[in-house]
């Protein structure tokens, strides 16, 4: 339990830096934004390629880890939807309030699970944590539009924006474009695949700052019902539903662990941004994803003990 928790020690470090600079003021508040875009359209984007080309696919069993993906991610949306008629009756939940719970309980912080598998697991891990990213980010950016879209009271999505939101998005464009080059077996001229690796290197250091700059301190001390429930979907009932849904469809060693490490990630910190534009609570999404952040530097390490423990996991 002890090595689990110090082999990831340094991803939680990093964010805690991040945090510091921001609250010390030694790099401004302002200037975040700026890195945050730059880890979003060009760090990002290039480590997904330089891992996806150097990918070996013919190793992984794509049909049960898919499968497990989208169960898990089916099993954990209906749960949340299903708990809407309970929260508005009995704690008179608001539906921007309960937008925010389904966000922080669906969404994942793909760049910490990115962090966390290749300091653990070296590029193996990193082509399982691409094929995720290829799964999970389209589904959940248009549910959880949808979702938004549905409670605003303010706020019409067209299917024109939705697809846009799909279709500009850096990450899954990455993937693509990595996965073409790997099945068609196209040859990249090395210096262009140097520089694809070398911006890629920078993504995980940088994200992660940028990640703890983004902790928002104020909005945790406010806590509400409706926080707790987020917290425990995602960092609790996740991973279950997640490890279950694995297990099931015999799915063992290495990538039984990246999937377990895809679920157990807090939320993404973009969430607060759509719940501020579509009429979600942003308050509450800035302390869930901040308190989540915080509890996942304990619960991750679990998960992550008890997988290798018991359920057969690398």
């Amino acid at each position: 339990m002890v090595e689990v928790f110090e082999s990831i020690f340094p991803i939680f470090a990093i964010v805690m830096l991040g945090f510091l600079l921001r609250k010390s003021q030694f790099v401004p508040a302002e200037n975040w934004k700026s890195i945050e875009e730059l880890c979003f359209w060009i760090f990002f984007p290039c480590i997904l390629v330089t891992t996806m080309v150097e990918a070996n696919l013919a190793s992984i069993r794509l049909g049960p880890y898919t499968q497990t993906i989208l169960f898990t991610i089916a099993s954990v949306s209906i749960f949340s939807l299903a708990l809407w008629p309970i929260l508005r009756k009995h704690w008179s939940t608001s539906r921007g309030q309960f937008s925010t719970i389904f966000q922080t309980s669906t969404r994942w912080h793909g760049f910490i699970a990115l962090a966390i598998v290749i300091k653990l697991f070296g590029g193996e891990g990193a082509t399982l944590i691409a094929i995720s990213f290829a799964i999970m980010v389209p589904i959940l950016q248009v549910s959880n539009i949808l979702v938004l879209a549905a409670f605003s009271t303010n706020y019409h999505l067209s299917f024109v924006q939705i697809s846009k939101t799909i279709l500009t998005n850096p990450i899954i464009w990455g993937v693509c474009l990595g996965l073409i080059i790997n099945l068609t077996q196209t040859t990249i001229w090395p210096p262009l695949m140097t520089t694809l690796d070398l911006l890629g290197r920078a993504a995980l250091g940088v994200s992660l700052l940028a990640l703890g700059a983004g902790l928002s301190l104020q909005a945790a001390l406010k806590p509400s019902k409706e926080l707790l429930v987020g917290l425990v979907n995602k960092l609790v009932l996740t991973p279950i539903v997640m490890a279950g849904w694995a297990i099931w469809f015999g799915i063992s060693g290495l990538p039984l662990t990246v999937l377990v490490v895809c679920a157990a990630v807090p939320t993404a910190m973009n969430g607060y941004l759509f719940a501020k534009k579509m009429g979600g609570d942003a308050e509450l999404y800035a302390a869930t994803s901040t308190i989540q952040t915080t509890v996942s530097f304990i619960t991750i390490p679990i998960f992550l003990w008890l997988v290798q423990t018991y359920a057969g996991g690398a």
